[in-house]
């Protein structure tokens, strides 16, 4: 069997353990780690097989359970995240689903923010409910709303932050402490934040879940997610559901996750400093009426995200002036940002959150949440600033 080798027992910084963590080498000593493209594994004896599977005798057995390039890819992914373990999982949506539904059972409550990409809610306002698990949405930035929901069968607190798409940012400290003295854990979706700028597990949070698709492909290749967390929660909560149930990645989307995270820092610094450009240059345009942006002063939780995050995000939403009909003339105008419902990618992407990513809310919910006929979710690529930013004057001025 291959075996891992760490560089050595220096506290290596992000960067250099983004290169060269949890690589497991064969024989054949590859500089590239291995994608190891196997459904099963044979077994040197009938013993060695029977010891495998009762947990007596380490090694792979099938790689539903577990792969070596899956497992090169989890190892990596925790610790960047300062976790102790994880399971990667399909898709973004599947780590979600199994974070939320591994911890829960029939008569369980689960607290959530309000602010949630629709298929979150999905999940926990209509798949959870299906098995006798019920929430309570709250605003997540008020810390009185996640105490008054608190119930003796309270299981867990789940949010985004910073949300989508309005970028909300949650205080997790706080909200952690509300959680656990009540007896319950804190699951918390940092995708657009990414690992770089921010630490849930530092904060108080006990899981964290990323939909791998976003930044760290960052290339639009492949889906995938992954659920983190310490190693009593990974056993206890996830392992056996994730086992068992089967929403794994696959070895060749963890091996070119692993080349997204060689080039992950280089990509959210660029993205994240351009995007900061743009943001500036969107609120101060005649036709844009809001600009939400974590990084400037005028966020509405600004003091939050200067004690808990390293960096903004390459995630910028505003709201055009004229509505649905603006909004779709900006989109249709644009040349180097593109129309897409993703996010995280070197390419620029703008989506029209009401019409896509959450058109299946109520308008009143969308109202609640602040995305309005006008609003648009814009992520930052690697293209230059100034050719973003010329593109989006361009398309204002036609709009």
């Amino acid at each position: 069997m291959p075996s891992e080798k760490k560089p050595s027992q220096r506290d290596f910084r992000p960067e250099t353990r983004l290169v060269h963590h949890g690589v497991l080498r064969s024989q054949f000593a590859e500089t590239s780690e291995a994608l190891f493209l196997t459904q099963g594994y044979v077994y040197d004896s009938a013993a060695q097989a029977e010891a495998r599977f009762k947990g007596e005798s380490p090694g792979f057995q099938y790689s539903r359970f577990a792969n070596p390039t899956v497992r090169m890819f989890e190892t990596r992914m925790a610790d960047f995240e300062g976790a102790e373990d994880g399971r990667a999982t399909a898709t973004g949506m599947a780590a979600v689903t199994l974070a939320l539904m591994g911890q829960v059972k029939a008569g369980d409550h689960i607290v959530s923010s309000r602010a949630l990409f629709g298929s979150c809610l999905y999940v926990v306002e209509e798949l959870l409910p299906r098995f006798g698990v019920t929430s309570t949405l709250v605003d997540g930035t008020d810390l009185d709303q996640w105490k008054k929901a608190v119930r003796p069968n309270t299981k867990t607190f789940f949010m985004e932050t910073p949300s989508n798409p309005t970028l909300e940012v949650i205080d997790i400290e706080a909200v952690a402490k509300i959680a656990h003295d009540a007896g319950a854990t804190v699951t918390v979706d940092n995708v657009f934040s990414t690992p770089m700028w921010q630490s849930p597990l530092s904060l108080g949070a006990d899981c964290v879940v990323y939909s791998t698709t976003k930044h760290i492909d960052g290339q639009g290749r492949c889906l995938g997610g992954i659920v983190l967390g310490s190693a009593k929660f990974i056993a206890d909560n996830i392992h056996n559901l994730h086992r068992q149930t089967g929403p794994s990645m696959s070895p060749f989307n963890a091996w070119v996750m692993l080349k997204g995270l060689e080039t992950l820092p280089l990509r959210v610094r660029q993205q994240t400093d351009s995007a900061a450009k743009v943001a500036d240059f969107l609120a101060n345009h005649p036709k844009v009426s809001r600009l939400i942006y974590p990084g400037r002063a005028d966020h509405p939780q600004a003091e939050i995200i200067k004690r808990q995050m390293k960096g903004g995000s390459n995630l910028v939403a505003f709201e055009v002036k004229g509505g649905k009909t603006a909004a779709f003339a900006v989109q249709d105008a644009l040349q180097v940002v593109r129309i897409s419902n993703n996010l995280g990618d070197a390419k620029s992407l703008i989506t029209h959150p009401a019409t896509t990513t959450h058109q299946r809310i109520t308008p009143q919910a969308r109202a609640d949440l602040g995305i309005t006929d006008g609003f648009l979710r814009l992520s930052v690529g690697l293209e230059h600033p100034d050719d973003i930013i010329e593109d989006l004057a361009l398309a204002l001025d036609k709009a």
